[in-house]
């Protein structure tokens, strides 16, 4: 603003001086630009090398390994396998120096088969991995179960990962329901429990949320992660009287009954509760922000707008991840920022519609998604038509209203910047729309009425960048990122889409299948049928997670099985030498594996364009130094 106000008035004296005649001073002679400011490093989890091996039939073993973010450019490994007693044998001729992944063929498994990695930097090999090991006579199947605790009358559904306990491994944390309903529904629900286990089926421990927490996808938006940077992720989510931490300690008073006679809880004090998530214990507690106070003034009296919650992760300095928790989407709006540090729990800003101004009134969706979208190094909120900026303040809006399904990433890789698709409700002239995510702009849309759900996928490599698709009438193919049409065809489905095969193509996920779309053709491949397993969410067919877990970039589905017994983790038997680091460790994707169970799920997506086509991203700019208290 100075180097403005000084060439204003540089430029008003020149009139003056031209007008009496005179002649203009020189011209102020060129400063050199100072250099860009260097963006912080964020502080992410300090990951182990995720080695997964499972038995594929025919004695082929399938062994995938993570690159790591902090992993120097030209690392290289070495896969060992040990049988028994015996030594560890070494599988690879050379190095390794292309895809992070491994075939073994003709394996006996008379005795446990244990599988390692090891790095190579300038010729030198480093230490083994954590192993894997298969037992004795392992069945060939393409998933790892994961067997639950499940309660007598509970359903698992939505899950996370994280690394509770600072081993450099990830622990599931699932949500088991009982008789969830949507807001729109009257009716008493059951009490929501979350679960956290080891991949071994060892349960750490279990929050009862209490009859005082309503059950179903809009109230329970349960967060995960290391938001203090001590190595080990804490569990945040909204709580109520009668909730029962990991060790049997009740918050606020535990025989209080607020619901009504509709089962709605319209009364009684509202929570925010930071749990450890080693032992589930609650660590701190406030009042949640925004209170309800008066139902009607969320959009109706009876409970349903009113208790339309959200929530994500976001690094709102830059360098280290706030909490945001959220109320309301069809009128008011409000959007509450949380730090963890050093065993306190602070408000960071509160954004509130009804102060921002009429066009944040009404914009948001059922999901959000957490995006720096003006290259700032800090995140801003991605809330449906509407956009806060990272210190808490409006964006923009579109004004185009509130949807059921959101997408951000660089879908168009040609442009700068990152994109967004959205659907949108009951707007006749603008079913989706596809805009810039810094400035709001759209770039297309489609005229459709009421649109329930959209895709956005590169999964035609005959045209770069996303592929976008959608279910409302009018929306009968697939468009490109210019908005043509480039196929009279679309897929099925357009619920979620997972990279699988060993190309940069994503693929599509749908209940308890993973298919390719063949272009040519216009029809679906199937890939993978998790026979014996069921999808969540009705219609919404999500999984209970789909993320990069462990092995390599491709991602792995988490389901449940239909009796409820156990999880189950399908991972990609299917050889690749494409070579990316782990997803998880950029940070767009792995924050968006924290906001999956919000809402109604949706797929991740990471900060840079991955697909036909496809530029190799730079390294994450990410540390995984611990931070001091």
């Amino acid at each position: 603003m100075f180097r403005v106000a000084v060439f204003l008035v540089i430029c008003a004296s020149s009139a003056l001086l031209l007008a009496a005649g005179g002649t203009p001073p020189d011209e102020p002679k060129g400063q050199p630009e100072p250099k860009a400011k260097a963006l912080p490093a964020r502080h992410v989890e300090k990951l182990g090398r995720g080695v997964v091996a499972l038995h594929h039939g025919e004695g082929k073993v399938f062994v995938s390994w993570r690159l790591l973010g902090t992993d120097p450019e030209a690392v290289a490994f070495n896969v060992y396998r040990k049988t028994g007693d015996a030594e560890a044998v070494k599988l690879t001729n050379e190095p390794l120096t292309k895809g992070t992944c491994f075939e073994d063929k003709g394996v006996e498994f008379a005795k446990p088969v244990q599988y390692t990695v090891r790095t190579v930097i300038d010729g030198k090999e480093g230490e083994a991995s954590r192993a894997w090991t298969l037992p004795a006579n392992a069945p060939a199947q393409p998933y790892i179960s994961v067997p639950l605790k499940t309660l007598p009358g509970h359903t698992p559904n939505d899950a996370t990962v994280a690394d509770l306990d600072g081993d450099g491994e990830y622990e599931i944390i699932l949500k088991q329901e009982q008789r969830p309903r949507d807001n729109s529904q009257k009716g008493a629900t059951g009490e929501t429990k979350l679960e956290a286990y080891k991949m071994d089926g060892t349960l750490r421990w279990r929050i009862n949320l209490g009859k005082n927490i309503r059950e179903g996808a809009h109230y329970t938006q349960f967060l995960v992660y290391d938001f203090d940077g001590d190595g080990k992720a804490e569990v945040m989510c909204k709580t109520a009287d009668g909730t029962v931490d990991g060790g049997g300690t009740v918050i606020g008073n535990k025989d209080a009954d607020h619901r009504n006679a509709d089962g709605y809880v319209l009364d009684g004090p509202e929570y925010l509760t930071v749990f450890d998530g080693m032992t589930g214990k609650a660590l701190a507690t406030v009042d949640y922000v925004p209170a309800r106070g008066k139902v009607s003034d969320w959009g109706d009296a009876y409970g349903n707008r009113v208790d339309r919650f959200l929530a994500g992760v976001a690094y709102l300095d830059g360098s280290r991840p706030s909490a945001v928790f959220c109320r309301g989407c069809y009128t008011r709006t409000v959007l509450a920022a949380w730090d963890w540090r050093a065993g306190k729990l602070s408000q960071r800003w509160v954004f509130d519609s009804n102060e921002a101004g009429r066009a944040y009134t009404g914009q948001g969706d059922h999901s959000l998604s957490v995006a720096d979208v003006d290259g700032d190094g800090k995140d801003d909120i991605i809330y449906g038509a509407m956009t806060v900026g990272s210190d808490g303040k409006g964006l923009y809006s579109t004004g185009l209203g509130h949807s059921d399904a959101l997408h951000v990433s660089d879908f168009d890789p040609d442009r700068p910047g990152l994109e967004v698709f959205n659907i949108h409700e009951k707007k006749p002239d603008c079913g989706v729309s596809f805009r810039d995510a810094k400035t709001g702009k759209v770039i297309w849309s489609k005229p459709s009425t009421d649109v329930g759900r959209g895709l956005a996928a590169n999964i035609d490599p005959r045209h770069k960048g996303a592929q976008f698709w959608a279910s409302g009438p009018g929306l009968d193919g697939l468009y490109n990122v210019k908005g043509e049409k480039v196929s009279d065809r679309k897929p099925r489905s357009c619920n979620f889409a997972i990279w699988w095969d060993g190309d940069p193509l994503r693929e599509l996920l749908n209940g308890n299948t993973v298919s390719k779309w063949n272009w040519e053709r216009g029809t679906e491949t199937t890939l993978l049928t998790a026979t014996g397993c069921s999808s969540n969410n009705g219609t919404k067919s999500a999984p209970a997670l789909s993320a990069d877990i462990f092995g390599d970039w491709r991602e792995e589905v988490m389901l449940r099985t239909s009796d409820n017994k156990e999880l189950r983790i399908y991972t990609t038997p299917i050889p690749t030498d494409m070579r990316l680091c782990t997803l998880m460790h950029d940070p767009q994707y792995r924050v968006a594996i924290a906001w999956q169970n919000v809402g109604y799920n949706q797929p991740p997506h990471p900060s840079f364009y991955l697909g036909e086509g496809m530029k190799m991203p730079p390294r994450p700019n990410i540390t995984t130094d611990r931070v001091k208290p």
